[in-house]
């Protein structure tokens, strides 16, 4: 008996997704819930798992292919039915798993997965620590034992190398090339292909202007020094900059409403709510998952949430709801080292902070002149809805908060 693998739901506003790795092909085992392929949308890569222990049995769908919302991509045969060529391709895997190991050693509850990893390893299972329950060795703890530096683990890389597809990430830079006067020509991923398209949209649709201003961050820092510490062992995160930004966008927009607005056609949306996109950089490109209500959100909460937001945009994880809505965007290029540049509005938003490098340079304070960490400060904005003014005192509302943070805790 065979089961459909479907596409995943996607939500309204995408139409399609493309296949973009599979990481089984037809005849392998698989096991409940482990990954089968990856499907890329505008946004966001979607994992398609195995619903129950099985084989492969049919693809539907190559990668590169467009799919539908719960369009049939591949069959899958329940443990035990498999027939044809996947029952062809699973029987050399459990006959070595018998050869592997003596018949009290091969446990009835392990997955496929972990029966085929053996047998095609050559593997002693005595010597793999199971964590699953009840001692039972899981796939993790196979590949836990490869991966700690056994021979046959480079004999598994030389016979089925993992091979990631264009479609799911750009191939590698010059660096890669041999030296000879060589060109790749590679399909450009669904996400920067939408990025690409917004970024050019903004620029044509919006009358975008960027005004600048400098910070002085010594008094940021004084205070991240004196409390990282006693702050990360209260909170359970580091204390970094980015929190104090947020804290310091959201008390701005609270004075100048008009900067946390959008633009609908010929309207002004005034949103009474504080939903602040971090621009995160991953391997897919730059993604801008929303934290949400930071009007309620403390500095613990705020960098908790960055954190995260950081991990899961590395592995991929972050979903549609992650990255939709926002009313108004940070991005930090100083990370990179970016000393001065423009950012470019996230419509339908009217405006976005850059923040940049912290660089020592020689300010005249008090008619003396002083060494200071000073950090340039960027604030792109639609003209068509905010004017020069206010965008200059909201971006000062800003500066003056980050060179007096004890304003930001007493809300003045």
């Amino acid at each position: 008996m065979s089961t459909e693998i479907k596409a995943p739901q996607f939500p309204e506003a995408v139409a399609d997704g493309t296949v973009a790795t599979w990481h089984k092909k037809p005849g392998d085992a698989v096991s409940r819930d482990e990954l089968l392929v990856d499907i890329e949308t505008d946004k966001v890569v979607l994992e398609v798992v195995a619903p129950h222990d099985g084989v492969l049995e049919k693809v539907l769908k190559s990668e590169g292919d467009t799919v539908l919302s719960q369009e049939v991509i591949a069959f899958i045969a329940q443990a035990g039915a498999t027939t044809g060529k996947a029952a062809e391709a699973a029987a050399p895997a459990a006959a070595k798993v018998e050869a592997a190991a003596d018949s009290d050693q091969v446990e009835d509850n392990w997955g496929p997965a972990v029966r085929k990893l053996i047998a095609e390893n050559n593997l002693d299972p005595s010597q793999i620590k199971g964590t699953g329950k009840g001692g039972r060795i899981t796939k993790e703890d196979v590949l836990a034992h490869l991966k700690g530096g056994s021979a046959p683990a480079a004999k598994k890389e030389e016979a089925k190398p993992q091979v990631k597809t264009d479609a799911a990430k750009p191939a590698a830079p010059a660096a890669a090339f041999s030296g000879e006067r060589e060109e790749r020509r590679v399909p450009m991923t669904r996400l920067r292909a939408k990025v690409a398209e917004r970024l050019v949209s903004a620029q044509r649709n919006a009358a975008m202007l960027t005004t600048f201003n400098e910070v002085n961050m010594k008094p940021v820092m004084d205070m991240r020094k004196n409390y990282k510490d006693l702050f990360e062992k209260a909170h359970g995160t580091r204390l970094g900059f980015m929190s104090f930004f947020v804290r310091a966008a959201v008390e701005a927009l609270k004075k100048f409403p008009v900067v946390n607005a959008s633009i609908d056609g010929n309207d002004i949306v005034y949103h009474g709510y504080y939903d602040v996109g971090v621009a995160v950089s991953s391997d897919r490109g730059l993604v801008v998952p929303i934290l949400r209500d930071v009007d309620k959100m403390g500095f613990a909460e705020v960098e908790g949430k960055i954190v995260e937001y950081g991990k899961r945009a590395q592995e991929g994880k972050l979903t549609l709801e992650d990255m939709t809505g926002g009313t108004f965007t940070i991005s930090n290029g100083g990370v990179f080292g970016s000393l001065w540049s423009t950012p470019i509005l996230n419509p339908p938003q009217t405006a976005i902070l850059g923040m940049h490098k912290i660089q020592d340079r020689p300010m005249a304070v008090n008619g003396q002149v002083v060494i200071l960490p000073m950090m340039y400060l960027a604030l792109s904005y639609d003209h068509r809805l905010i004017d020069g003014k206010d965008a200059v005192q909201f971006l000062v509302a800003i500066k003056d908060l980050i060179e007096d943070p004890a304003r930001l805790l007493l809300e003045l």
